[in-house]
């Protein structure tokens, strides 16, 4: 059975322009990638809980606040590694150098027997739309696709 995971899509608009927030994943792997290394802030769903709230608590887990406003729902992807991902998009504004993310504890060097402790994110920028699809994981473009759609009725575009 594949994983599952929910997120959220943060955007803002500064003059005219549309702008969403991304997470770059923390840990020696990632370290030197950086085009296509790029994520909405999302985890996978403890069993029993509800997506959009796993959304809401990754979001919150990742980045050190709370999401506000209304969500709007942007379907889900699947990724190459089989998991499927949920995402919400909802409008909203941060400083993006004061995340506080979570950690996790990996082997590093491999094989060392040494645990190291790695934040999951280790940073977050907003990006315009074509910025951010050069930055996003190539799987997770079709959030930024439905994004853009919710938006075109208000004319933001």
């Amino acid at each position: 059975m594949a994983k599952v995971s929910a997120g959220l899509l943060m955007y803002r608009v500064r003059d005219g322009q549309v702008e969403v927030l991304l997470v770059h994943p923390g840990g020696p792997f990632w370290k030197n990638k950086d085009d296509g290394a790029w994520s909405i802030p999302k985890g996978e769903v403890a069993e029993g809980e509800e997506l959009e709230a796993a959304g809401c608590r990754e979001f919150e887990e990742e980045l050190g606040f709370k999401p506000t406003g209304p969500l709007v729902a942007l379907g889900s992807v699947k990724q190459k590694s089989g998991k499927l991902v949920y995402a919400w998009a909802f409008e909203g504004d941060c400083d993006p150098d004061g995340i506080r993310s979570n950690t996790f504890a990996m082997e590093w060097p491999p094989k060392s027997g040494k645990m190291q402790e790695f934040p999951e994110i280790d940073r977050a920028a907003f990006f315009d739309l074509d910025k951010a699809r050069q930055k996003i994981l190539p799987t997770q473009t079709g959030f930024l696709d439905r994004l853009v759609e919710t938006l075109q009725p208000k004319r933001l575009m």
